[in-house]
């Protein structure tokens, strides 16, 4: 089932999670781990990451150097499939216009729905750490919005180096990203919402935002996104603080801020039990907030880490 028909089915606010793919030498029990505590929740669909491979160069003894791949997790496709096999219940994976040519998108929006994968969600991707802005592969797609397109394209049997259109259609739905502290690369609010009104006009037909922990700035980038015609759902996207280093971390690699109730209460905190204590409650305050609010969806980002997710749905759903 699509995420649209999970969230227009819904009798109340839906629970939702994003897993990421373990790194290479890790088997799939350690995504069933990560996933098991929460399926009691009930989540009608979960979020697979997709990560660029990272490289190197490696010096040989006659001076010769050579790439090698030195992070690199199994492939979301498939991760996917061992999802909706195991749990029943439907998967959407992350595609990105970094590391891939249009072709091997396709290539792998072909796989997708093969195997009756009918969701995705549409992303750029972040710059790799080498490079100090964002740089496509040859034949790839540099913005989000390309690769919507090319999505909606095959939707209607339009595929790559075919002439004709009798291919069999694709039928994905679409979900963006937004930004309710707007992207980094963005000049202000105004040219962020103008950008990801041209997601949503490219075919995009839903939003997943951000994490943000402090739900004022959700809500009043809800009331723009309304202000200047996006109607599709946009769900919110939550991440629980649970340890010292996510302080620091956090905000500086999702360039979000911490609302100064909560960077009151963490910087009293000695340890990362101390942290995962206040940054619980606080998720756990900020869930309840956009429920009574009636936002359709809350989503988690649990990166790898499913138990303070737990504690959270717990006092919640």
């Amino acid at each position: 089932m699509k995420v649209t028909e999970h969230l227009e089915r819904r009798k109340g606010t839906l629970f939702s999670f994003e897993i990421l793919p373990p790194l290479k030498g890790k088997g799939i029990e350690a995504i069933f781990e990560g996933i098991d505590p929460l399926m009691e929740f009930e989540p009608p669909f979960i979020n697979v990451t997709y990560h660029r491979e990272e490289h190197a160069y490696k010096k040989y003894p006659n001076d010769m150097l050579k790439r090698i791949s030195i992070r690199k997790r199994p492939g979301t496709v498939g991760i996917c499939a061992a999802i909706i096999n195991k749990y029943k219940v439907d998967a959407v994976p992350h595609l990105i216009c970094g590391g891939f040519s249009a072709e091997e998108t396709e290539n792998a929006l072909i796989d997708l729905h093969f195997l009756g994968i009918n969701n995705v969600l549409a992303l750029r991707g972040d710059p790799i750490k080498s490079e100090t802005t964002f740089v496509p592969d040859e034949g790839g797609h540099k913005f989000a919005e390309d690769l919507i397109r090319q999505i909606v394209g095959l939707n209607k049997g339009r595929y790559l180096h075919e002439e004709s259109e009798n291919k069999e259609r694709t039928d994905f739905c679409i979900g963006a990203a937004g930004y309710p502290e707007k992207h980094y690369e963005s000049m202000n609010m105004k040219t962020d919402l103008a950008f990801l009104k041209q997601k949503i006009d490219a075919g995009a037909e839903y939003i997943t935002s951000q994490m943000f922990y402090d739900n004022e700035k959700f809500f009043a980038f809800t009331k723009k996104c309304r202000d200047m015609g996006i109607t599709v759902p946009i769900i919110p996207g939550l991440k629980p603080i649970t340890s010292l280093k996510h302080i620091a971390f956090l905000p500086k690699t999702f360039h979000i801020d911490l609302p100064d109730a909560l960077s009151d209460a963490l910087v009293k905190c000695k340890t990362d039990a101390e942290v995962r204590a206040v940054g619980t409650e606080w998720c756990i305050a900020q869930s309840k907030e956009l429920m009574k609010a009636g936002v359709p969806c809350i989503h988690y980002y649990t990166m790898g880490r499913s138990q303070a997710v737990r504690d959270i749905a717990k006092a919640v759903f």
